[in-house]
Parts: C-alpha cells; structure tokens; sequence
C-alpha cells in the first residue's frame, strides 16, 4: 500500500509518503531564499507523493519567530512560486503548505518569548499566556477574528496564485486554532467560546473560507493535536467529533498530531506514539487520516497502512536524516517510486 497512489479529490499523490512541515526558520520578512529552494527542491527529488511547506504565518504577528516563514504578501508568493515550479518541473512530488497563526506562542526565538521591542504583541482567545513568567496575550476581539478568518483566506488565495497544490490549516500544538478549540486556553463567554460548537467555530470559518477558494484539483487538509494531555482539556473524543463536522465542510483529510497547547504536558514518547489517535479518527469519523511522530521506516509505514490506522504516512526529522527515504523504501519493497533521470544508475 505505501507504494500505491492514492487520490484527494482530482489530485492524485503516486504514493503515501508524506514530508511533513517543518519550521526551517530561515526566512527574512517571511520571505524563502536559497536554503529553502535547495531544501524543498532536494527532499522532492526523494520520492515523497507529497511536501508540505513549512508553518507559514497569515500576518506578521503569526509567526512563531521573526524567522518564520509567511504568506501575506505577494512578493512571498513568488518568492515560493519559483520553488514549485522547479519542483513541478523536476520531479513527480505533489507541494502543500501549511497556513497558521502561533497566537500566544508567537514572538519567540529558541524557544523563549521576546520582548515587546524585539517582537511583538501576541494574541489569543483569551488573556491567558502559554507558560508562566510570559506577558499576558491580547484577547481577540470578534471583528479581529473575523479580519484572522479573511486572513487564512487571502493567504490560500497567494497560496494557489503561487501553484500549490494543497493547503493545509494548521489547527494543532497549541497555537492560535487550538487555542480556541481547548476549554483550557479558550474562557471567552461569546460565541467563540463556552461550548464545544462554539470553540471550533474559529476552525470551521477558516475552512469554510478557504474553501470557497479551493476546485476540485486543490484538496484541503487540516492538522489538529488528536489531544492535548491535560485533564478536562482537548482530548481525542473531541477530535473525532471535530473531524466528523470536517468531513461535511469538504476537508480532505485530518493530519493527527498532538500535545502543544499545555506547558509542561507529560507526553510519553515512542515509535508511533500518535498512531493510535489517527486510527480513531479514520475508523469513528469515516473520514482518511494521516499519522505523524516518529516514523521512521518503510516497514512500520506499512503496517501502518494495512492496519488501516491511516491513509498517509507523514515523516519529519527521519526525512531530514534521510531525504531519500521513500526511493530506498521501494528498493526493498521492489515497488515503483519516481526516482530523478540523472540518478537511474543508482537504481540497481
């Protein structure tokens, strides 16, 4: 199965390896530059049916540091367009991106909230900061969210004029969507808080929004934490009740991560540790899920699949180890996988 293509809407990936985004914060003013040509470029020369471009803020106050990628402008747009038309080019690799807004845990660098004057002003659901010791975030107001909604919106518009073939909502680790989606972050008594219905209603705008944008060659995705490890907070019950609204809202997928919300959150790590919580999903909301964390072979990706716990397997650091991951998976496997012309004499 991880050798089979399968299709979102009219697109079609030639296999189920997934690079999944990661932060390279490489970038001035949002904008890419030759890393990230040469790293986006390389990793598609790998085989993957799919690369998803790193989290790209929708406002400059959305990234997770000034370095962070971002898609508000359109001379970013063809910063990226220029990228993907190579890759387009040059191999058979599929290009996402992944749209966000860090929310509260913006304006940080090594891991550490800036001040006021090298960052800026972070916000959030409500006036309730990520960890202790970090200024107090501003709590949107409704008019604010509903400017963040056309903001996602504007940045799939550039997304798409740049030649993405997919977008995806980064609704996951406790940045601005989760924020609202969890009752331990989201204390607002208006309609964007409170009950459940109303603390997904940030997410399901944005999708809406997106959507009106999207044909039928232009799947959307969306990544959300399965849970959050923290008592009475979001947890994977929640997940699959979201992901089953998602599916009549025209999202293609769910992409199952989690945790990242809750500082200091106890997270017991192992291969596969999230697998189960993408297999809930699938199975309970009927919709095609993606695993993530710590894939790290071709083997495990498959028992994966055939267990049917997901229809995509997505790979991070094993991916920066190892670009050529996918292409030497299929050697063992005797399966076919696009490999560059110029490389075919490693192929035996």
């Amino acid at each position: 199965m991880l050798y089979t293509p399968i299709k979102f809407r009219n697109l079609e990936l030639q296999n189920r390896w997934v690079m999944s985004p990661m932060c390279m914060y490489s970038c001035e003013n949002g904008l890419p530059n030759d890393f990230h040509f040469v790293h986006y470029s390389s990793r598609a020369q790998g085989g993957t049916g799919l690369l998803i471009v790193e989290a790209t803020g929708v406002v400059p106050e959305g990234r997770i540091t000034h370095k962070c990628a971002g898609l508000w402008n359109d001379e970013q747009a063809e910063g990226f367009k220029k990228i993907i038309d190579f890759i387009h080019q040059n191999s058979t690799t599929k290009v996402g991106i992944q749209l966000g807004h860090a929310g509260r845990k913006a304006s940080t660098w090594n891991g550490k909230q800036l001040s006021l004057e090298e960052g800026w002003q972070t916000v959030a659901p409500s006036e309730i900061p990520y960890a202790e010791g970090e200024r107090i975030p501003h709590a949107l107001t409704v008019p604010e969210i509903k400017k963040l909604v056309q903001d996602f919106r504007d940045s799939a518009r550039r997304a798409l004029d740049a030649g993405f073939d997919l977008i995806e909502i980064h609704a996951a680790h406790g940045y601005l969507i989760h924020q609202f989606l969890s009752p331990l972050s989201n204390v607002r008594t208006d309609e964007y808080g409170g009950s459940f219905q109303n603390r997904i209603r940030f997410l399901v705008e944005i999708v809406e929004a997106v959507n009106e944008l999207l044909d039928e060659n232009h799947p959307l995705f969306v990544r959300i934490s399965g849970t959050e490890y923290a008592e009475n907070g979001w947890d994977i019950g929640e997940s699959v009740e979201l992901a089953k609204i998602l599916k009549t809202k025209n999202v293609d997928l769910i992409d199952v991560s989690s945790g990242g919300n809750i500082h200091g959150a106890k997270i017991t790590l192992f291969d596969g540790y999230q697998v189960p919580l993408s297999a809930q999903i699938k199975k309970e909301a009927g919709i095609k899920t993606g695993a993530v964390g710590l894939i790290k072979t071709a083997e495990f990706a498959e028992e994966i699949l055939e267990k049917e716990e997901a229809d995509l397997i997505f790979v991070a650091r094993e991916i920066l180890r190892n670009p050529y991951l996918a292409i030497q998976g299929s050697f063992d496997a005797d399966a076919q996988c696009d490999f560059p012309v110029q490389y075919e004499r490693a192929r035996i």
